[in-house]
């Protein structure tokens, strides 16, 4: 089996980007499974052509995408990605969307092909916060998210996959003004593995 597992570069006056930190300190082998590690630039255009290559030269069994969302406070599975594009600020290319459709004439909306549920008990079984977001936002992440699905449900049907979002690290929040919650880049590394693992189960399961 081979799952991609990707994370985004900085963005907005970032040095790091906590959600591909983790990415490299994963193994390269999780329960036999080989995991294919990638690092996303923050562009609404350039990431889904990016990831499109990836599927298609790798032909994974699972892609499981990472991003940084600033104020959340737990690891958040993400449920839905929505057809819709728009930042307050430019992505990574200087591009900024305001009220656009990800995928013209593609659906308001697709639900996640992960576990998330389950990967949130797994978490919480194991001391880390997480919780079911319900939004992705409208910036690359949701981007990211929702061409990840619609390639799933038009082209890999038997691929699974989704999104999720990662608190700041405490090395981004050090020299901040407001306090804000933070997790070691090592301790969310491990939040990540728990999912993964929690994928791999929910697999086996239904293969059987």
């Amino acid at each position: 089996m081979r799952i991609i597992v990707t994370g985004f570069a900085p963005f907005g006056g970032e040095t790091v980007n906590p959600s591909y930190e983790a990415v490299k300190l994963l193994p390269d082998i999780i329960e036999g499974h080989q995991i294919i590690k990638l690092e996303m630039p923050v562009s609404y255009d350039v990431c889904p052509a990016l990831l499109e290559w990836m599927v298609a030269h790798y032909r994974p069994d699972a892609v499981v995408c990472l991003g940084q969302a600033s104020g959340r406070t737990a690891i958040t599975p993400e449920y839905v990605a929505i057809n819709l594009k728009h930042g307050s600020i430019p992505d990574n290319s200087g591009v900024r969307y305001a009220d656009q459709p990800v995928i013209p004439d593609g659906p308001a909306a697709y639900f996640t092909k992960l576990p998330v549920r389950r990967m949130v008990a797994a978490l919480q079984a194991a001391g880390l916060p997480g919780f079911v977001s319900y939004s992705a936002g409208t910036f690359v992440c949701n981007c990211l998210s929702y061409h990840l699905l619609h390639m799933i449900d038009t082209k890999y049907p038997t691929v699974k996959g989704g999104f999720i979002h990662v608190p700041y690290s405490t090395e981004q929040v050090k020299n901040k003004c407001l306090k804000m919650f933070a997790m070691e880049t090592e301790e969310i590394a491990k939040a990540v593995s728990i999912c993964l693992h929690t994928l791999i189960e929910s697999m086996r399961d239904a293969s059987q």
